[in-house]
């Protein structure tokens, strides 16, 4: 003998299991953040500290670009003073940073830009930087933490000579 349920509890009961079932599922599939800069940098065989701390996003594509996007531009040092500027641009792979386009190196009073950043073995505790005229090899322990970077002096230097050249008016 076949007994039948006539109440509506069970047909609510279903209700809010599949609802949990379906808000359980979601909070499961949605991907995590994606990881900081510098994160990923490590996960790539390149020292956190390449980039400076005021990132304030960076894009990656599947085809290896990577973006990343400062508030304004600015300047900080590891040997010599480098230049940031408010977006930089490299294709990523492990390792290396090739392509590199809006980071410049002072050398010499010269301002070179930075064209690859490569890290061939890490045991050797070297990177080697492309400034275009040489190869530049430095001690992986200037990159271990992500440097602070200060707006840019050259801009300063240029408000200087423009109030100095008004001066003169």
């Amino acid at each position: 003998m076949a007994h039948f349920i006539t109440t509506q509890k069970p047909i609510k009961f279903l209700h809010v299991f599949l609802t949990f079932v379906s808000l359980i599922s979601r909070s499961l599939s949605s991907s995590p953040p994606p990881p900081s800069i510098h994160d990923l940098l490590l996960s790539r065989g390149l020292p956190k500290g390449l980039l400076p701390k005021e990132v304030k996003s960076y894009t990656l594509s599947d085809n290896g670009t990577l973006e990343v996007f400062l508030d304004e531009p600015c300047l900080t040092k590891y040997e010599n003073r480098v230049f940031f500027d408010s977006v930089v641009r490299a294709n990523l792979s492990y390792g290396s940073l090739i392509g590199v386009v809006g980071l410049s190196q002072e050398e010499l009073f010269l301002w070179l830009p930075v064209k690859d950043i490569i890290v061939d073995d890490p045991k050797s505790g070297l990177i080697l930087f492309d400034i275009g005229l040489a190869y530049k090899q430095l001690s992986l322990s200037l990159f271990e933490e992500p440097p602070n970077c200060k707006p840019q002096g050259i801009l300063k230097n240029e408000v200087r000579k423009q109030k100095g050249f008004e001066a003169l008016r």
